[in-house]
Order: C-alpha cells, then sequence, then structure tokens
C-alpha cells in the first residue's frame, strides 16, 4: 500500500467513526512505519511473550515511583503501566475494573509486547521508537481498536549508561480529559531515573550528548604520541573484514556490545583503505536535539574525501533514521565516479536494533567481541591509553597486570580506558593499588551506596604492598572472620593475600 493511500484509508475511517485526525509528521510517520509491519488496521494482535524482567532496576524503582502516583490516582479512571525497551509490558497499575477489563480486551497487559510493531501506532510504542514523550489520543491510534483510549508515554534512559531502558505509560479512556496525562507521565519517567541513579552505587549521571559531532584526522604525524597497539585475533579478524568491505566501496555496519570499540576499529580501517579521506564520526544526540543535530553535521555528506561514522545509531529517534537513510541514498545516488557509493557506516549493538531505513542499506556485518572475550588485549591497551595520559610509556606491577587481565570487563574498553587513565594520573607505575576497586570486586549484584563505600575500603587495604587479610582485618576495626565473609560478600580478589 502506498502512503498516499494508507493515509486515505486511515482518515476514511476516522471520517466514518466520525473523528477528525490531525496528521503531524510524527503520526503520519508511525502510521506508516506500521504499515510497512503489516499492522491490522482493525484488530489489536499483540505478541505474548510470558514471563516479565521484575528483578531490574528500573522495574524496581518504576514500580516504587508508580504505586505512589497510583495512590494519588485511586480514583481516577487511569492504568499506569511500565514496559521493557522494546515494548514488553512488565506491569499494570489499574483501580476501575471496567478499565482492567477493557485494556485485557485488546491486550494491553503484562506479558503482551506493545511496541509499534506489534500494535501499530500507540503512545508506548511511539514514544519508544522517537525517544521522546508521546501522546497519542483515541483517533490516532493506528488500529481502530485502541481508538476507546488515549495514551501518553515517556522514555526512561538508564541514568548512567545513557542507554533506553523501558517507558512510563499512562492510559485512559479516549473520553476522559488528557490535559495533565502527559506531565503525570513525565514526572512518573524523570523520578524513575532519579531512582535508579540514587540506588546505582552512587554512580555519576551520564554527561548529557549534545549532538556532538567529532572529525578524526587521517593523516597520522610522528608527534611522539603512542603507537597503535598490537591487538589480539579478536580485533584483527574485524579489522580486516572491515578493510575488505571498505575496498570494494561497500556499506559497514559494526555490531559488538557498548564500549567495545566500534568506532575505533571504523576509523581504523578507513586510515588504512583511504588515508586521503578524513572520518566524520556523529554520536546520537538527545532524541530534543535530533533536529539541530542532523543540521550541524549532514551538509558535510556531499563533500569530497569524507566518510562518515554514525555511532549508535540503535539510540536515534525513528524520525531521525529515516531521515538520515533518505540522504544517504540521496548522496550515494550523485556520488562521483571512483568514489565510495555511500561513504558512510554505523554502529549498533545488534543488527536488529539498526532502524530500518538504515539497515536496509547496510551491505556487510562486522560483530566486535567484547573485552571478556580478547583478554590478550588488556594489557596492550592499558599501556596505549597510560601512554595517552603520561606522554611516556608507563609499567605496571605483576599485581596490576593480574587484576587487569583477570577481571571480567562489564564495560568493555571504555570501562578500562577510565580505569587506566585514573591509575595513570597518580603514578609512572601503576600498581594494584592505583586501580579503581571495581577490578577487583566480582559483585553478583547491585551494591548499595554504604555497601560500595565498605568494599572500596576492604580493597584500599587489601591491595596496599605486603598488607595481610589479617593486618586488613585488624585496619578495618573487623575480626578476621568478618574480613573473609565480606571479601566473599563482594567478590574481592586480591591475589597474594592471606
Amino acid at each position: 500500500m502506498s502512503r498516499q493511500r494508507q493515509l486515505s484509508e486511515r482518515e476514511q475511517l476516522a471520517g466514518a467513526a466520525g473523528v477528525s485526525v490531525t496528521v503531524t509528521p510524527r503520526l503520519s510517520a508511525s502510521w506508516q512505519r506500521s504499515e510497512a509491519y503489516g499492522v491490522s488496521l482493525d484488530a489489536v494482535e499483540p505478541v505474548f511473550a510470558g514471563n516479565v524482567d521484575d528483578g531490574s532496576l528500573f522495574y524496581e524503582c518504576g514500580q516504587e515511583v508508580l504505586r505512589g502516583l497510583h495512590e494519588t490516582l485511586a480514583n481516577e479512571p487511569v492504568s499506569l503501566m511500565l514496559t521493557d525497551s522494546r515494548g514488553l509490558v512488565l506491569s499494570r497499575l489499574c483501580g476501575e475494573s471496567s478499565l482492567v477489563r477493557a485494556l485485557d480486551r485488546v491486550h494491553l497487559a503484562p506479558g503482551f509486547a506493545f511496541s509499534e510493531r506489534e500494535a501499530g501506532t500507540n503512545g508506548l510504542g511511539l514514544a519508544l521508537a522517537d525517544r521522546a514523550p508521546s501522546l497519542v489520543r483515541a483517533d490516532e491510534h493506528y488500529c481502530t481498536g485502541l481508538w476507546g483510549y488515549t495514551c501518553a508515554a515517556v522514555p526512561v534512559l538508564d541514568p548512567v549508561g545513557g542507554h533506553l531502558v523501558g517507558s512510563v505509560n499512562l492510559t485512559t479512556w479516549s473520553k476522559e480529559h488528557d490535559a495533565l496525562l502527559l506531565a503525570l507521565a513525565q514526572m512518573a519517567a524523570g523520578n524513575t531515573a532519579a531512582l535508579m541513579l540514587a540506588r546505582a552505587r552512587g554512580s555519576v549521571p551520564r554527561p548529557v550528548p549534545r549532538g556532538e559531532v567529532f572529525r578524526v584526522v587521517n593523516a597520522r604525524t610522528d608527534d611522539g604520541g603512542p603507537a597503535e597497539p598490537v591487538l589480539s585475533e579478536g580485533w584483527t579478524t574485524a579489522l580486516a573484514e572491515v578493510e575488505a568491505a571498505l575496498a570494494e566501496d561497500l556499506v559497514v555496519g559494526v555490531v559488538g556490545e557498548p564500549g567495545t570499540g566500534k568506532t575505533a576499529l571504523l576509523a581504523a580501517a578507513h586510515r588504512r583503505v583511504r588515508p586521503q579521506y578524513r572520518v566524520l564520526t556523529a554520536r546520537p544526540p538527545e532524541p530534543r536535539d535530533a533536529d539541530s543535530w542532523l543540521s550541524l553535521w549532514t551538509p558535510e555528506l556531499g563533500k569530497d574525501n569524507t566518510s562518515v561514522i554514525v555511532g549508535r545509531v540503535d539510540s536515534l529517534p525513528s524520525w531521525a533514521a529515516t531521515e538520515l537513510g533518505r540522504m544517504f541514498v540521496e548522496v550515494g545516488s550523485h556520488a562521483p565516479e571512483g568514489a565510495p557509493r555511500r561513504p558512510f557506516a554505523v554502529t549498533a549493538e545488534d543488527f536488529p536494533g539498526i532502524p530500518a531505513p538504515l539497515s536496509a542499506l547496510v551491505d556487510t556485518l562486522v560483530e566486535l567481541p567484547a573485552l571478556r572475550h580478547r583478554p590478550d588485549d588488556v594489557l596492550a591497551l592499558a599501556h596505549f591509553f597510560g601512554h595517552q595520559v603520561r606522554g611516556r610509556g608507563i609499567r605496571f606491577t605483576p599485581a596490576a597486570s593480574r587484576a587487569l587481565t583477570t577481571y571480567h570487563w562489564p564495560g568493555n574498553v571504555r570501562q578500562l580506558k577510565e580505569v587506566v587513565r585514573e591509575a595513570a594520573a597518580r603514578a609512572d607505575v601503576i600498581d594494584a593499588r592505583h586501580l579503581a576497586a571495581d577490578v577487583f570486586s566480582g559483585a553478583a549484584r547491585r551494591l548499595s551506596r554504604i555497601e560500595t563505600l565498605e568494599r572500596d575500603e576492604i580493597v584500599r587495604c587489601l591491595t596496599e604492598p605486603g598488607v595481610t587479610v589479617t593486618q586488613a582485618a585488624a585496619a578495618l576495626g573487623m575480626s578476621r572472620a568478618t574480613i573473609y565473609r565480606k571479601i566473599s560478600q563482594y567478590g574481592i580478589t586480591v591475589r597474594g593475600r592471606g
């Protein structure tokens, strides 16, 4: 069905029901995506996924916030819900039995996936797709089966990592007054993120991206900086795959866990294959900044000898991904003879996360293994990052080397870089005592702020030169049995202490 036919049919259905539809650009784009997904115009047919994850920090904090709001709205016909990042409904609180029964009939209930792909245009689906607060009123839903409801939803981002963790969704009858619905959803989402931060081991919130654009200068000069480290087969194999694709003018998508070095891999491959090119790297913006983000750097697309890397495209609002895909196609069709067909590459956590307008353009997919699967890279990268900080080579003691190579690095290369830079700012010879306490901890659960402080003090004492567990216990005012219990509790591993 063409876009015009789809919108015409949708408007005819609304007209027959005696309602008027104001087709905003966001709504139009969402309807088009819903049609492309094959969503029915008549019946809601979401997928039932079964069990939900009720053990996450997001669920814990979101439920606490929604319970408080539910008590305040006890006499109002409003359903309060949490969903995960893919639209799976995790929980629902509602005090009006008739609304509960009605929501059950359209499967807006825990265990059902309600993203645009499954249910068409709806509040929570649009909020997740565009990474922006969304209010979808009765007649604005794609499926007529949802015209009896008005939904307000707001995405929730992890306050430390910045990734999408889910949404807060408020749903009421379409005939109800909805002026405050979105404001309440925004308040609940903001309170959830704030509570997550307070309980996330006292971590500092991530810097808010403002659509940064960075140019990577390809020409290497002998400036005394560190040479690129020689890395393991996991890295070199991925690098060779990217180089081969670039040599054939193919569009490359690199996927892998956050922080693995996907953008660095692409930049390194460009330096080898297209040394005369400059590489422009665009990081994703906040959803509200997407429009200015596009206007800031996309004029560079048409310039000669310029390649573009768009990082973390899985966090782009859907409309921005659509516009970006259109620009890439247009620029590629006007590329001069001998120039790359489409001089761009993208990164994401996995292929399904790449928005369809961009995934359709990807010719080759390359996976970069996580750092824990490339243990031989740890020390090579540590020396490289240390040299960047100190301006000269640094050394790691055997104890520090053991700690670095045996740690599992959940934050991958990005975390290693932070740990080494912090340590290298303190000494030229890095010992275990200079490393962050996280490196010695394998705690399987999230620690409270008090527990984190206690864990860090135990690690600090245990990493002092020549200190035994007994001596550390005495310094901390603990018994030997207690410190051993704490070591086990926090998963602390400091070799050579007894």
